[in-house]
């Protein structure tokens, strides 16, 4: 019961931080400006893609020479790129997708509480050391192997949403998970 009491609130903490990275304090902004030439990018856009999906550009076909491959790179090198997400339909509804989020938090908190409660003599400190080496286990292999390769703009955002998010969770379980029963 500790465990699930423990991953429900963790979950909620670490959902909470989501909401407000993303809504009130907005530090994923950078990933997602706007531009006032949105709307005739999009007429143009819907006139190249038949189908959602990622694009990657420039690019070349799947069954490119080794050879088309090299002169493709000497060429691009130092010139523009871009990653587009194309979706046909933009669909806001977000009632199921906020129930999706809150679980995933609760079950990721939940395998956190499992792997903690076999530490041998654990302590507050150990529970929020282990919280923040997720975060940074997160941070490196998530966000950060995606950002070397791609250059996201939202990498301090993503860093500080695991940091915070699993720090608090980290000062929550240490206290929850470690107390003695009265």
């Amino acid at each position: 019961m500790k465990i699930l009491i423990g991953s429900i609130v963790g979950g909620i903490i670490i959902f909470i931080w989501q909401f407000l990275s993303w809504t009130m304090l907005n530090l994923h902004e950078p990933a997602q400006q706007y531009t006032p030439k949105q709307d005739s990018i999009m007429a143009y856009l819907n006139t190249q893609f038949d189908s959602s999906g990622g694009y990657f550009m420039p690019n070349l076909p799947k069954d490119a020479s080794q050879d088309d491959m090299k002169k493709f790179e000497e060429n691009a090198m130092g010139k523009p790129w871009a990653q587009i997400a194309y979706h046909k339909s933009y669909d806001a509804s977000m009632g199921m997708n906020i129930v999706r989020a809150l679980i995933t938090d609760i079950i990721i908190v939940l395998f956190f509480c499992w792997i903690v409660s076999g530490f041998t003599a654990n302590s507050f400190g150990k529970t929020f050391l282990a919280a923040l080496l997720t975060a940074l286990i997160i941070s490196l292999y998530s966000n950060y192997i995606i950002h070397i390769w791609y250059q996201t703009f939202d990498l301090e955002a993503h860093f500080i949403d695991n940091l915070v998010s699993w720090g608090a969770t980290g000062v929550w379980l240490g206290w929850w998970l470690n107390r003695k029963k009265v």
